[in-house]
């Protein structure tokens, strides 16, 4: 019986080269897929580093590069220290965005933190470990990511685009979104409307600018209440709670989150409130457990997994030297039972 023939393993680019009789620099961008090599070449330099047995060190290839193959992702708490990454949204949006990082060859680098100083973001982009950043929520750090973005290109946050501003986002029209809420409370006959969340941060603070504007053209303004309220669902409950035991008497509410609207529906609950009977209640983010309450959450919606792949998109390619922008998504209304 004939035996196939066997071939001794190589250890390097070097020695792949001589057996195939090209250069190493050949070798490399055909294992990488470059197209600059013709599709003949590749796929006999792949098929003689299988059958070699070679696997090319991307590490070392990386280095060569000048990468690291890795991207941090960042979640600033500087307004709300007390979340956390099992926040429904943030568990949400993480994976959109390592699933959008892997396809694309990048591993991600998690970091959740909370400001002392201006430099935390310094920190993460001078630290040589990875190859961009994306700064999940701009928090109460404007001005730190309009400073790192002036010296540091391959910085996209997810957050509210604003005229003017030097950092680029990737954000749903939280002002559209905020209206939008407000209008379907107004058109079920709600008149004493409450906004529910901390305008500290910008994209509550657009949302709340949107509930007003609509509160405004149906003659209700006077009459329309912030509450400013934390994201965290026991700090929530706790603040609707006391509020609603101070004499707050909405027939509707915006909530600035998911989270905050689920934390409502359990204050009014306990205070003896029918949803929708009683008051109405509309959510933010369509996170999984929104269609889960009881009542079912009305919420807007925003597309995460559209904008966890427009954020590495738009990374990935000011990281190869393109000029990015910022980007908006439209905001979905999602009729469901509470409002």
């Amino acid at each position: 019986m004939t035996r196939p023939p066997t071939h001794t393993a190589v250890g390097s680019l070097a020695d792949l080269a001589r057996i195939a009789g090209v250069s190493a620099s050949t070798v490399s961008r055909a294992l990488a897929g470059n197209t600059l090599v013709s599709a003949a070449t590749r796929e006999r330099l792949v098929r003689l580093a299988q059958e070699h047995g070679f696997q090319p060190n991307p590490m070392a290839r990386n280095l060569r590069l000048g990468r690291t193959g890795a991207i941090a992702v960042v979640l600033p708490l500087g307004h709300e220290t007390g979340q956390h990454l099992s926040d429904p949204f943030f568990i949400t949006m993480l994976g959109h965005l390592a699933d959008a990082l892997t396809e694309r060859g990048y591993d991600l680098l998690l970091s959740r933190v909370i400001p002392t100083d201006d430099a935390w973001l310094d920190v993460i982009v001078d630290s040589g470990r990875v190859d961009g950043v994306v700064v999940v929520g701009q928090s109460d750090q404007i001005a730190v990511l309009e400073r790192v973005a002036a010296r540091y290109a391959p910085l996209v946050v997810w957050g509210a685009p604003q005229r003017g501003q030097r950092h680029v986002c990737v954000g749903s029209d939280n002002r559209l979104g905020g209206e939008m809420a407000a209008r379907r409370l107004i058109e079920g006959g709600r008149r004493r409307l409450a906004f529910f969340g901390n305008p500290e941060a910008p994209e509550i603070a657009r949302r709340r600018d949107g509930f007003l504007a609509a509160c405004r053209s149906a003659g209700l303004a006077s009459d329309a209440e912030t509450l400013p309220t934390p994201l965290t669902p026991e700090a929530a409950h706790r603040t609707i709670a006391a509020w609603l035991a101070a004499g707050g008497a909405p027939d509707g509410v915006v909530a600035a989150s998911d989270v905050i609207a689920m934390s409502a529906l359990r204050a009014l609950a306990e205070r003896g409130l029918r949803v929708p009977a009683d008051v109405g209640v509309v959510g933010y983010d369509d996170v999984m457990l929104a269609a889960h309450t009881t009542p079912p959450l009305t919420t807007i919606r925003q597309d995460l997994a559209r904008g966890g792949a427009l954020l590495v998109d738009i990374l990935l390619r000011a990281i190869a030297g393109e000029t990015v922008e910022s980007a908006m998504l439209e905001p979905t209304l999602i009729i469901r039972g509470s409002a």
